[in-house]
C-alpha cells in the first residue's frame, strides 16, 4: 500500500506541474483562440445584416437564365478574369454570386460579384474566401483565429493551442479525482475545476477539430485517414477524351487557360445545362455551387454546399459536351470517418446546427477563455511556487521504471504525431531542467 500511495503521488505531481506549465505558457494562446472563435461564432447574423445589399433583393418576378446573369457579372469585371464558380440564388429574395479567380487574390479566395437574379441589377463586388464562401468580416475572423494574420507563421499558434487543450483538460479532470473533496472544492480554483468539468466534451471536440484543420498534425491525421480508408471521396473530373475549344455539339466552349494564361472563352449557356442535368441526376440541394472545367480534359462540376442539419454536400461532374454524368460522389456512402470529419468541422464553425450551434460554441469558447483567467488568478497569488515544489523531472524520476517508459514513449508517440506539441515539450522541458538546476543550487534550508 504505501509503494501504491507513493506512485499516485508522483503522477499527482507529475500531471500537476505538467498543468501548471500548460497554463502558464499555452494559456495565452488558449485565450486568443477562445475568444477570436467566440467572435467568428457571432458574426453570421451580424454578416447578413452588414452586406444585406449583396445578399438580398426586394426584386420578385421570374428568374433570369445562369447565362445572362454570368454575363451581366462578367460585363461587370471585364475580360480579363475566368469564371471559378457561380452559386444560384438559393430562394426568392436572395441574389447569384458569380465568382473569379483574379489576381492579388490569396489561396482560396475569389472576387464575387452578386447579381439580382430577377433584374440583373449588381447588387455587390468583393472578395469571399474559402468552400464557404464567407465574406470579408468572417474571412478577417477566421484568419485571425487561424494564424493571427501571420501566414502560415501564425497557425503553429493556433496548433499549439489545439494540441495542448485535450491534455490540460483530461489532466485537469484526473488531478480534480485525485484531490481530496473534489467535489466540495470552493473559490478560485473550485470554479475552475467545475467549469473544466461541464465544459470537458466541449474542449476535448475544440481540440479534435482544430487539429483536423492544422498545418502539422492535420497533415499526419490525412495520412492516417487516407491509410485506413477514412479520406473524404473525391468526384471524378476526369473525361475519357479531350475536347477542342467547343461543348454542347461546337457551340459551347469549356471553360480553361490558355498557354498565355487568359481565360479561354466560355459560353454562360453551359451553366443552365449544366444545372438541369445535375438536378436530373439527383442534386436536389438549394444550395449549390457550378464549378467549369478548369482544363480541356476534365469535366464541369455541381456540388452541394449546404453544411446544415441535414448535410447535403453529394457532388456530381459531367461532360459538358454531352451532359453525362462521369462521376457522383454521395454523402451517404461516405465512410463514418468521413462523414464525422465533415460534422466535426461545420459543427466548430457553428453552421451544423444553426444558432443552437453558435450559442454552444460561445459558451465553451467563454468557458475557456474563463478558465484560463482563473488560472493566471491561482498563479499569481500563489507565484512564488513556480520555482518551487518538484519539478517534472524530479516527479519523473519518482515514478516506477515502467512509469518512466511509459511517459516516455508516449511523449516521443505524441511528439511525432503532433509535432507542435513535440517541439513545445522540448522547451519546457529545457525550461523545467533550468529549474531543477536552479533547485539544486538553493541551499538545503531554503529548499522545499
Amino acid at each position: 500500500m504505501p509503494a501504491i500511495s507513493a506512485q499516485r503521488t508522483a503522477w499527482a505531481a507529475l500531471l500537476k506541474r505538467l498543468h501548471f506549465y500548460i497554463g502558464l505558457f499555452v494559456g495565452p494562446f488558449l485565450l486568443v483562440a477562445a475568444l477570436s472563435g467566440v467572435l467568428y461564432a457571432l458574426t453570421p447574423q451580424l454578416e447578413n445584416w452588414l452586406y444585406a445589399s449583396a445578399l438580398h433583393t426586394d426584386a420578385r418576378g421570374p428568374a433570369l437564365t445562369l447565362a445572362r446573369q454570368v454575363r451581366l457579372a462578367q460585363a461587370r469585371v471585364g475580360d480579363n478574369l475566368a469564371v471559378a464558380a457561380v452559386r444560384p440564388a438559393v430562394d426568392e429574395g436572395s441574389t447569384t454570386r458569380v465568382m473569379f479567380s483574379a489576381p492579388g487574390y490569396g489561396a482560396s479566395e475569389h472576387r464575387a460579384v452578386f447579381i439580382d437574379p430577377v433584374n440583373g441589377e449588381v447588387r455587390g463586388d468583393m472578395a469571399v474566401y474559402g468552400t464557404s464562401g464567407v465574406l470579408p468580416l468572417r474571412t478577417w475572423l477566421d484568419q485571425f483565429h487561424r494564424g493571427l494574420l501571420l501566414g502560415d507563421v501564425g497557425r503553429l499558434y493556433s496548433e499549439l493551442a489545439a494540441s495542448w487543450l485535450w491534455v490540460a483538460a483530461l489532466g485537469g479532470v484526473w488531478l480534480w479525482w485525485q484531490r481530496p473533496g473534489a467535489g466540495r472544492q470552493g473559490g478560485l480554483r473550485g470554479l475552475h475545476a467545475s467549469s473544466g468539468l461541464w465544459l470537458l466534451l466541449g474542449f476535448l471536440f475544440f481540440s479534435a477539430t482544430g487539429l483536423t484543420w492544422s498545418q502539422y498534425a492535420g497533415g499526419n491525421i490525412g495520412v492516417l485517414r487516407a491509410q485506413f480508408g477514412w479520406a473524404t471521396p473525391s468526384v471524378n473530373t476526369q473525361l475519357g477524351h479531350a475536347h477542342g475549344g467547343t461543348a454542347m455539339g461546337g457551340e459551347h466552349a469549356e471553360h480553361h487557360m490558355a498557354m498565355d494564361g487568359a481565360p479561354m472563352a466560355l459560353d454562360p449557356q453551359v451553366f443552365d445545362q449544366v444545372l438541369a442535368a445535375a438536378r436530373a441526376a439527383g442534386i436536389d440541394a438549394s444550395k449549390v455551387e457550378i464549378r467549369p472545367a478548369l482544363a480541356a480534359n476534365t469535366a464541369w462540376v455541381v456540388n452541394e454546399i449546404d453544411r446544415s442539419w441535414p448535410t447535403q454536400v453529394d457532388a456530381v461532374a459531367l461532360d459538358p459536351s454531352t451532359l453525362e454524368i462521369v462521376g457522383h460522389t454521395e454523402f451517404a456512402r461516405f465512410p463514418l470517418a468521413a462523414k464525422l470529419t465533415r460534422w466535426g468541422i461545420d459543427a466548430h464553425m457553428g453552421t451544423l446546427f444553426g444558432l443552437a450551434n453558435q450559442l454552444l460554441l460561445v459558451t465553451t469558447g467563454l468557458g475557456l477563455s474563463v478558465m484560463v483567467v482563473l488560472g493566471y488568478l491561482m498563479w499569481w497569488r500563489r507565484r512564488p511556487a513556480l520555482g518551487h515544489g518538484p519539478t517534472l523531472l524530479a516527479s519523473w524520476r519518482q515514478l516506477p521504471g515502467r512509469g518512466r517508459l511509459a511517459v516516455v514513449a508516449a511523449a516521443g508517440l505524441f511528439g511525432l504525431c503532433l509535432p507542435v506539441m513535440g517541439a513545445s515539450l522540448v522547451l519546457l522541458l529545457a525550461f523545467d531542467a533550468g529549474l531543477s538546476l536552479r533547485q539544486r543550487g538553493v541551499p538545503a534550508a531554503l529548499a522545499p
